[in-house]
């Protein structure tokens, strides 16, 4: 009997968990489906003009940011997308013509709903993370800015100050499209256009269409 009423908790604890965070998705890499956003980076990609075609590594954060926020914000760009039903991913950065320019550009697909999971968590963290102080001369404050008309969700940001104690700036744009999500960043001096930025999201989700 008392065997029984176990067997009955674990059950509604695994349903419980279940329900929660929009359900347990168990994936498997999908080794087609990486093939391809790896094609979709890095054959004839289609960038807005001053963009290098010839992909590079997957950007690389210049900075530690400590705030475990910042990292999930900045985290799937560098090639590190949430884990939780992540079926295939690929990642690559592109030099722009203007000082310190660069784009960097991640894709992530998800098995199920879980893309809609994780842009809403990535949403939240990208409102928990202020600021980045990372001593030596690296000093970063976070605004928000406003984005429309991307993919079916998106949020953005920018960070800006100084890197290394040389002026800087990063605008993030974290894009979900059906079941996949497109994290970019754009790098430069001082302030990065907003709008150009967008074209970058919208010539990658081109790319991911076609």
């Amino acid at each position: 009997m008392e065997r029984g009423v176990w067997i009955i908790v674990g059950a509604l604890l695994m349903a419980g968990l279940t329900a929660c965070g929009g359900g347990t998705v168990d994936a498997q890499l999908d080794m087609r489906a990486q093939e391809r956003l790896k094609e979709i980076l890095n054959k004839d990609p289609k960038l807005p003009d001053g963009f290098s075609p010839r992909p590079q590594e997957a950007w690389r954060v210049p900075f530690a940011a400590r705030d475990r926020n910042c990292r999930a914000v900045l985290d799937p760009v560098a090639g590190k997308a949430p884990r939780r039903a992540l079926t295939a991913q690929a990642a690559a950065s592109y030099p722009g013509n203007a000082l310190g320019e660069t784009a960097g550009v991640a894709l992530a697909r998800y098995a199920g709903a879980e893309a809609e999971w994780h842009i809403d968590d990535l949403g939240k963290a990208l409102r928990g993370c202020h600021a980045v102080n990372a001593g030596a001369g690296t000093d970063l404050r976070l605004r928000t800015l406003p984005v429309g008309g991307v993919g079916d969700e998106a949020v953005a940001a920018e960070l800006a100050g100084r890197l290394n104690g040389y002026p800087y700036a990063l605008n993030v744009l974290l894009v979900r499209e059906g079941d996949t999500l497109v994290s970019l960043v754009h790098t430069g001096l001082k302030r990065v256009d907003p709008k150009r930025t967008e074209q970058l999201a919208r010539s990658v989700l081109g790319m991911a269409r076609a």
